[in-house]
């Protein structure tokens, strides 16, 4: 059988070889303030250049929406936007009646409050 040893290297760190500890300082010129400064502030400078440029497309405009004519109704105890919707065309299904009067009054579910104005377009009260 045989064996193996091992011995670990030793190192000497160079400044204590040399006797001297050596430090070192970083100093910035005026040009490479400029330099830091100017690294700092484009990310800043092209956040309000993109802002700028594509934050003008997306201004809302009433230029091609029609008025819409309306008039309104409170609702009562008991009334629901298919009673409401009923009343204010019985000839016309009162699905389409109740979808034109959730986007007019900007709901998103059919929970109406007692006492509410609801509008509803004169297309279907005529």
């Amino acid at each position: 059988m045989s064996t193996i040893s091992i011995q670990a290297p030793l190192t000497v760190p160079v400044a204590a070889a040399a006797g001297r500890s050596v430090s070192t300082r970083l100093r910035l010129t005026a040009r490479g303030r400029r330099l830091l400064a100017a690294l700092a502030a484009a990310p800043v400078l092209g956040a309000i250049a993109f802002s700028l440029l594509a934050g003008g497309s997306a201004v809302a405009s009433g230029e091609s929406a029609e008025p819409v004519a309306f008039e309104t109704v409170t609702v009562l105890p008991g009334d629901t936007l298919w009673s409401i919707a009923a009343d204010a065309a019985p000839g016309v299904d009162p699905r389409e009646v109740i979808d034109d009067i959730k986007s007019l009054n900007n709901l998103s579910s059919g929970m109406i409050q007692v006492g509410a104005s609801i509008a509803i377009p004169t297309a279907y009260s005529e």
